[in-house]
């Protein structure tokens, strides 16, 4: 009996936290690691690489047990939503929590290997996430609630990797450079761009059951925002790496996530659902070239 029981809830876990959706663990790791490589001017160091990376899953994971239990009214209402394991039934609110609560708690874990002022950091960190999935239903764009949520490891890669073992709060601000904060900025704005293509899949279902989007809140101006997010995040960073003196490879990965943002403004400018879902799922890859240009940067300079 075990032995049939077990794996089925194992395989709904699983479900829970989109293991067979990568995209969402991805749109927050290559920020995080990007940042982690220019806090060290290079290669980190294979355990704060673990430990950024494990701990992005885990979080981004457990974040998925909170969303849906937050929302499991609303997704019953929305095609694409109506079968996860919560809203369906399958896997019990008591259940959901207790799986994100182990997996927030592991991921604490890991970052109590690093430094005092990382672990502070982790704490605002968990918070913001834990308010996402309430932000909207009181805020007109909530969306930008969660890019303070998926920017946070870029402050605590820096602190990580410069800060040291004093416990004051003074000494979280002295471990996080000003640059960190503009990287968080430009961050911020492509998590708008991302997540407002995702809010435009679901728009016509969420206006009939009265949650908060910035889709919905920008309306016809929808296409605009977004390509207007996305070179704000790009110009961003750019100017970043220009400040830090990033080598050539480091522009180029902005070029070559400039490229894939022009095609994703061209899936999107007639709002179609699968556009739009296809945009939103692609997205890594922008993300993904800035890591490459910034590690590549490293070895040619």
């Amino acid at each position: 009996m075990p032995t049939t029981v077990l794996p089925s809830r194992f395989s709904l876990y699983l479900d829970l936290i989109r293991w067979n959706r990568p995209a969402g663990w991805l749109l927050l790791l290559w920020p995080t690691l990007s940042a982690l490589w220019m806090a060290a001017d290079g290669f980190p160091g294979w355990h704060l690489l673990i430990v950024f990376t494990a701990g992005t899953v885990l979080m981004r994971s457990a974040g998925c047990c909170i969303n849906d239990v937050a929302d499991k009214d609303f997704d019953l209402h929305v095609k694409r939503t109506a079968q996860r394991p919560v809203t369906s039934g399958v896997v019990s609110v008591r259940e959901a929590l207790g799986v994100g609560a182990a997996l927030a708690l592991l991921s604490f874990v890991l970052v109590l290997s690093t430094n005092p002022p990382t672990i502070w950091l982790s704490v605002p960190a968990v918070l913001v996430a834990g308010l996402y999935p309430y932000a909207k239903r009181v805020i007109a764009m909530p969306q930008a609630v969660l890019g303070v949520a998926f920017s946070f490891g870029i402050p605590m890669a820096f602190s990580a990797v410069q800060g040291g073992q004093d416990w004051s709060l003074s000494a979280v601000g002295a471990s996080v450079p000003p640059h960190a904060w503009w990287l968080v900025l430009g961050n911020l704005c492509w998590v708008l761009a991302y997540d407002t293509e995702y809010a435009m899949v679901d728009r016509d279902d969420d206006l009939k059951i009265g949650i908060k989007t910035s889709a919905i809140t920008l309306g016809r101006h929808d296409v605009r925002a977004v390509m207007t997010f996305y070179v704000l995040y790009l110009g961003l960073w750019a100017w970043v790496g220009e400040r830090l003196g990033l080598a050539w490879p480091y522009q180029l990965g902005i070029g070559v996530a400039a490229a894939q943002v022009v095609w994703h403004g061209w899936l999107i400018r007639h709002r179609s659902r699968e556009g739009c879902f296809q945009a939103f799922r692609l997205n890594h890859w922008v993300g993904a070239a800035v890591f490459a240009g910034t590690v590549l940067a490293g070895w040619v300079r």
